[in-house]
């Protein structure tokens, strides 16, 4: 580091859960007025660290110091007093309260023994001013809330406990990229009021804007610690995966001749979130939705899978109309349509229930007969699935919420695979997931597309769309405005596109929408 006394250290840390060990001898040095970043893949030990700094799980060896005398905490309120706050990556706020109760809910202002709304609202704007949310309603209700704004309350929310040390899990993972830009803002202004910030990430452009320092954890141990920037994103991805890091993307296959069109869009409208949108899917392609966050992206994944209601315009399957009232008659019969939703925690899993039950979850009617699991059948399946994605887990019968986020995001994927669907709709399926995992489900998806599947990928990150998209469409305000192929598909093109830019400097491949 710089020579600067440490604010809190970590010497000797260990946990194992079981036979699984997440932490070994770890350490963690912390310095005030920087930001640290943790890297690693998921399952590195990153999270664990972090609980344990933050009061959640005790070690099972090791020592903790901050301002040179040894500290342990006993639960998130003993940290919190001692100024250490955690944002997670899963969010803790309650959707029924409003946006103030959620960031002053563990210690209100109080008068006369009742809640002093005045005094909690003032805390509220003051918190949400500080991240930089002060466009967020206090008394809006978390459930009205996107999930991009609902993270700005969860930053609010620690902002509000006036922390020594913040700690970061994956924070701008769920954020648009204008709240992104406004967070990294707040980071530097708190890292120039002197607070120290622990900064856990999978997006490499976030750590070099930000890092002052980093630390690579690799299976349970911390392998490198150096000055931000003195080491190329190929080094430090190596560091991560332990291995020759290899081109993250799979090669794309030839021209072929053109396949049936499997799903399409006909002047497909809704609210005011869908404008007359018309596409199309052919069996074997990957086509990519693109555009700034909340151009009516999400949405379109949700009227193909038959969530909304009061859509305007045809759904054609296999070129013949039909009507998709329910995920359940798009993930049945003719259709075969699976969606990997954006929030895997709440929309994907069960996280109380085991790896074996989340797994064959949606495929309880096809394994059944007379209503009885042919669990014989059950286990094939899901021994094909944990060995096609690679998933890492002690168990089948351990709770899925144990299992790393990465891991976690596969076993939501493999769900719907044991439906064997035809038409894959996925979310923004990598975020918050390491580069390695990401790597593995890019070569997925190419090998499901490769096996005849129709898949439609939106996806926030442009690295994405460009290496794994046969086509991307660019949609703005709820319309389809571009269309991108070929030597068209370039990072300047979509950025162009997704800000509705017009004019010769803009290449764009065949098929322009606008």
């Amino acid at each position: 580091m710089d020579g600067t006394a440490p604010l809190f250290r970590m010497e000797g840390i260990s946990k194992r859960y079981g036979g699984v060990r997440a932490l070994e001898k770890a350490e963690l040095t912390v310095t005030a007025g920087s930001i640290h970043a943790i890297l690693g893949e998921n399952g590195a030990g990153k999270s664990t660290l972090i609980k344990i700094m933050a009061g959640v799980v005790a070690p099972d060896e090791g020592r903790m110091t901050l301002d040179g005398s040894e500290v342990t905490f006993a639960s998130p309120a003993a940290a919190n007093q001692s100024g250490i706050v955690c944002i997670f990556q899963e969010l803790s706020l309650i959707p029924e309260l409003s946006v103030a109760d959620n960031i002053v809910i563990s210690n209100p202002p109080k008068r006369f023994g009742m809640i002093d709304r005045k005094a909690q609202r003032k805390i509220a704007e003051e918190a949400l001013a500080r991240a930089g949310a002060s466009d967020i309603h206090p008394r809006a209700l978390v459930k009205d809330l996107p999930l991009s704004r609902r993270q700005m309350v969860e930053i609010a929310k620690a902002l509000a406990r006036k922390p020594r040390i913040l700690i970061l899990d994956e924070a701008t993972s769920a954020l648009t990229a204008a709240d992104v830009a406004r967070v990294f803002e707040v980071l530097k202004r708190l890292r120039s009021e002197g607070l120290a910030l622990l900064y856990i990430s999978h997006r490499m452009n976030e750590i070099a804007e930000l890092a002052d320092h980093c630390t690579v954890f690799r299976n349970g141990r911390n392998v490198a610690s150096y000055p931000a920037g003195s080491k190329s994103d190929n080094e430090v991805v190596e560091l991560m995966i332990g291995r020759e890091y290899s081109h993250i993307f799979p090669p794309k296959p030839a021209s072929a001749p053109a396949a049936a069109t499997v799903l399409e869009a006909r002047n497909l409208s809704w609210a005011d979130r869908l404008d007359n949108i018309s596409l199309s899917v052919r069996a074997g392609e990957v086509v990519g939705l693109g555009g700034l966050d909340g151009q009516g992206q999400r949405e379109l994944l949700l009227a193909f899978f038959g969530v909304l209601r009061g859509l305007r315009g045809e759904v054609l399957i296999d070129g013949r109309p039909v009507s998709i009232a329910s995920p359940t008659a798009a993930s049945h019969g003719r259709i075969g349509m699976a969606l990997i939703p954006e929030d895997r925690k709440t929309e994907g899993l069960m996280l109380p229930m085991t790896v074996r039950e989340n797994l064959s979850f949606a495929a309880l009617d096809r394994l059944s007969k007379a209503g009885i699991i042919d669990r014989a059948a059950e286990q094939r399946l899901i021994d094909d699935m944990v060995g096609l994605l690679a998933i890492k887990t002690a168990g089948l019968d351990i709770p899925v919420g144990a299992l790393s986020g990465g891991n976690q995001q596969k076993v939501v994927i493999a769900k719907w695979l044991m439906r064997q669907p035809r038409i894959i709709l996925l979310n923004d399926p990598t975020r918050g997931i390491d580069v390695g995992t990401k790597q593995e489900l890019y070569q997925l998806m190419r090998k499901l597309a490769d096996a005849g599947a129709a898949i439609l990928f939106y996806s926030t990150d442009y690295d994405e769309l460009i290496g794994c998209c046969d086509r991307v469409l660019v949609l703005y305000d709820g319309a389809v405005k571009r269309e991108l192929v070929g030597a068209g598909l370039t990072e300047h093109a979509l950025i162009a596109s997704a800000l509705n830019i017009h004019g010769d400097d803009v290449r764009i491949g065949q098929g322009e929408h606008a």
